[in-house]
């Protein structure tokens, strides 16, 4: 068995995959993943700093929001 056969097919059969997930993409599947990693994202930080400010607030220490 040739490696160097055996890379190329491999890197043909990905990149033909890639391309047909590409092409089979619409714009708004697109868009709803954008929008949904946003609020994502935004949801994770804002309960990792109320988590944050409500453990600090049960110890005793005061709150710092910014470190």
């Amino acid at each position: 068995m040739n490696v160097g056969q055996s890379i190329g097919t491999r890197m043909g059969t990905a990149g033909g995959t890639l391309l047909t997930v590409i092409v089979n993409i619409s714009s708004g599947d697109l868009t709803r993943t954008v929008v949904l990693a946003t609020v994502g994202a935004v949801v994770s930080f804002s309960i990792s700093l109320l988590l944050k400010f409500i453990i600090k607030w049960l110890t005793g220490k005061p709150p710092d929001l910014i470190e």
